[in-house]
């Protein structure tokens, strides 16, 4: 029965109870009467040129988080919130300078996904609506370990949303320990906030490294990568910083940083916001540092 249940909500998008045929009357009275199934309040909705969308959702207790959409040629990616803020305090990410307010439940957070699917129109089993997800949003996913790892095995569940592990991401600034653990009870991929290739740059921008620094967190990407059945691995992210992190001595160390580990670096222009004390890096400064890193493979 549970089983028809997650069918109904997940893969048909029902909200109602009274909806779920296949169930005798008098347990959808039941169910009616115990359970819930509510989306967030929409707040607002920006679109952009080339499809992309965010939400801002309103969640219990008067509280708002953000989740985006984004469609390419070949997938859609969907890019989901774990917490209302973050207590990461990264120097150049405007949800640390929030600071947290809460941790999002397990329901909060697999109900943006449950939200878009359905805003967006399409049937929940086709894949073609949201192919990936990616836990990129506002919080650290490894921070709220004991409600993203339920929700990620809803996504999973061939019975929940039913996506391959490849196609859900869960994106860290390095909380060590966690990523040990998810190695050891969900098959994900992963992607690491690096943003610095020593430890003296990172300190400054992602300052969960001073407990954490660079070895001890390239040695976990390791263990997680050898830990999983199947060829994998690790999406580095960096953002480009103007003058900071985007010196071509950066990119070469990022490189033998890298070197001999199963590695994706994905450079992301930095996206200023209000009070923001960096600056994008310059297309051409951005176009320099691809080349070292493609030169040195």
């Amino acid at each position: 029965r549970a089983d028809q249940v997650m069918q109904w909500i997940y893969r048909r998008g029902k909200d109602s109870f009274d909806d779920m045929s296949n169930l005798s009357k008098d347990l959808r009275t039941r169910l009616a009467q115990y359970f819930m199934i509510r989306t967030p309040e929409l707040v607002a909705e920006q679109v952009s040129q080339d499809g992309t969308r965010k939400w801002v959702l309103r969640l219990d207790g008067g509280n708002a988080i953000e989740t985006v959409y984004i469609p390419e040629e070949n997938r859609a990616t969907l890019c989901i919130s774990s917490q209302v803020g973050c207590a990461m305090d990264c120097s150049f990410c405007s949800t640390g300078q929030q600071g947290l307010n809460r941790n999002m439940s397990t329901a909060e957070i697999i109900a943006q996904v449950w939200f878009a699917a359905r805003t967006l129109g399409g049937d929940f089993q086709n894949e073609r609506v949201i192919s990936n997800i990616v836990f990129m949003g506002m919080g650290e996913p490894l921070a709220n370990y004991n409600a993203v790892v339920p929700a990620i095995r809803i996504l999973l569940d061939d019975f929940g949303f039913g996506l391959s592990k490849r196609r859900v991401t869960v994106s860290t600034s390095g909380l060590v320990p966690f990523m040990d653990r998810l190695r050891e009870e969900v098959d994900t991929a992963l992607a690491v906030s690096l943003h610095a290739p020593n430890d003296e740059l990172r300190n400054q921008l992602v300052p969960i490294n001073r407990k954490y620094p660079i070895a001890d967190l390239l040695d976990a990407c390791r263990r997680y990568a050898a830990g999983k059945d199947r060829k994998t691995h690790i999406v580095y992210e960096y953002v480009m910083l103007d003058g900071v992190n985007d010196h071509p001595e950066h990119a070469r160390q990022l490189a033998k940083l890298l070197g001999g580990m199963p590695a994706k670096v994905n450079l992301i222009p930095f996206n200023p916001f209000p009070g923001a004390p960096y600056q994008r890096s310059k297309p051409e400064t951005i176009a320099a540092f691809v080349k070292i890193l493609r030169d040195r493979k």
